[in-house]
């Protein structure tokens, strides 16, 4: 796949990096000639120094070709710029970082696939790691209306060697709720766990569920919760 980057900066860097490292075939455009440097020299992709809004900038790094474009530039009026030359251009899926919210409706109304605020991410990651320390990770879909969790799974858990068909009819994990992974250890590979599949000490589960359920799914696991309220789960 042939993404192209728009902005050099930290963002623009980190994810060519990323990208190429999973085989894409990557460019970047930025006017800074340093960055454009840095880009071709220490991460190796192709990089095009001038406008990322420029269309003969856009043309002469291949835009009629490329398959993804990410606009992460830190002005949403030039992103939009970048978002509505993609369109004209007909590049297939158009990824653009939000910095201001009141754009995010012009992004969509001008062709953006996937509109991202990284600020809210952010904010979102850090809130997360206060409220529940418990969780390695955490991962929101449909607007919040669900949430997959990474826990860890220790040899004092309530949820040690049993296995996951045991763990979905017990009466107190919360219904709807269920054990999408499983990784015996952190170099083996992540599987989807059958109803036999036993959860062993050292281990880690993804378990999807409700935002209201998130307290009783740390609690019903096992894992330290002293600092948070007792909640009954409720149907």
């Amino acid at each position: 796949m042939y993404v192209l980057i728009g902005g050099a900066g930290m963002m623009g860097l980190r994810l060519a990096q990323r990208l190429l490292d999973l085989g894409h075939t990557v460019a970047v455009i930025d006017i800074d000639p340093l960055a454009c440097q840095y880009a071709r020299e220490k991460i190796g992709v192709m990089s095009f120094e001038g406008s990322a809004v420029s269309t003969s900038v856009l043309l002469e790094a291949g835009i009629m070709k490329a398959n993804t474009i990410v606009a992460t530039m830190t002005s949403d009026a030039i992103n939009l710029a970048l978002v509505t030359l993609s369109k004209h251009y007909g590049v297939p899926q158009i990824v653009v970082r939000l910095n201001d919210r009141d754009f995010a409706q012009p992004y969509r109304i001008a062709g953006a696939s996937h509109v991202i605020s990284t600020i809210d991410v952010a904010i979102t990651r850090i809130v997360n790691a206060i409220e529940y320390p418990e969780v390695e990770a955490m991962m929101h879909f449909e607007q919040g209306q669900v949430e997959v969790l990474k826990l860890p799974v220790t040899k004092d858990c309530y949820i040690t060697d049993r296995t996951v068909a045991d763990i979905a009819s017990d009466p107190k994990f919360p219904k709807g709720s269920l054990v999408i992974g499983y990784q015996s250890h952190p170099q083996a590979d992540l599987i989807i766990p059958n109803g036999g599949t036993v959860l062993e000490a050292g281990s880690t589960i993804l378990v999807v569920t409700k935002p209201n359920y998130l307290r009783q799914i740390i609690q019903f696991v096992g894992l330290s919760t002293t600092h948070l309220p007792t909640v009954e789960v409720s149907d």
